[in-house]
């Protein structure tokens, strides 16, 4: 198997790869792992002091659950897999505190106050609530490490594929130009009179585009081996992080599959 990176844009959290010599039931496989199976740190328990905005308690827990956390895998356990036995330690949550008394305006996420600098809202221009004069809203949270397959707001990311196109001309094309007319991806160009390629837009080839009605020689197909896989972050983890971690997963979970295979005998 191979791995080429076709693009990694850290700011944006995207990330695309060939990969090469595989099949359908791995990729599928490694695409589960990163949105269902790759922890995040989220809000989990929400316990208000004070809150006579608008909104019930109950909305802005669920709206602080939603805002992404930057999460440090090598600091916190799951709670399951905690020396504590998920009872609770700072080994596997964190508690993060929010005080607005704010006589008119909206509370944003940066507002919310982490007792560990490394796990913090990603984005903190996300609004919690709008306090108008003589409103308050003090509450301290509980953040846990979770898993997608759980409940998606500790999904890390979203992640997709499709097989890689194989894109040929094998003969002379005598109507270039009602192949341009129809190709929407800009797949082909004509040079010097002549269909070519344009081998910059191969990737972005839809696969369901068939000009073989056009010309026989034009053909669009998609290679069995061979798949492109994008990545997009939520942030709370980059981007290769979600992609390691993935694997490292897997590799975990054949471990015990074998182990049980042993104990079967």
């Amino acid at each position: 198997m191979e791995v080429r990176v076709l693009e990694n844009n850290k700011d944006q959290g995207k990330l695309s790869f060939i990969l090469k010599g595989s099949n359908p039931v791995f990729v599928n496989t490694l695409r589960r792992l990163m949105i269902d199976q790759v922890p995040t740190m989220a809000i989990e328990e929400v316990e208000f002091a004070k809150n006579n905005s608008i909104l019930y308690d109950e909305i802005i827990a669920h709206r602080l659950s939603l805002v992404p956390l930057k999460t440090d895998l090598k600091s916190y356990n799951l709670p399951d897999k905690c020396k504590c036995e998920g009872k609770g330690c700072n080994r596997c949550q964190l508690k993060l505190v929010l005080k607005a008394t704010k006589g008119s305006g909206v509370v944003y996420a940066s507002e919310i106050k982490s007792k560990d600098p490394a796990v913090k809202p990603v984005f903190g221009d996300m609004p919690i609530v709008k306090l108008l004069k003589g409103q308050n809203l003090e509450l301290e949270a509980t953040a846990v490490l979770g898993r997608g397959k759980q409940h998606m707001k500790w999904s890390p990311c979203h992640a997709y594929y499709k097989y890689k196109p194989i894109v040929e001309i094998t003969g002379d094309v005598k109507n270039p130009e009602a192949i341009i007319e129809v190709d929407h991806n800009n797949i082909f160009e004509i040079k010097d009179r002549k269909l070519v390629i344009n081998k910059d837009k191969v990737l972005e080839s839809d696969l369901s585009m068939d000009f073989t009605d056009i010309d026989k020689n034009v053909k669009v197909s998609a290679s069995d081996t061979d798949f492109v896989f994008y990545v997009e972050s939520f942030k709370q983890l980059s981007c290769k992080e979600i992609v390691n971690k993935a694997i490292n997963i897997l590799d975990e979970q054949l471990d015990e599959f074998v182990e049980e295979l042993k104990k079967a005998k």
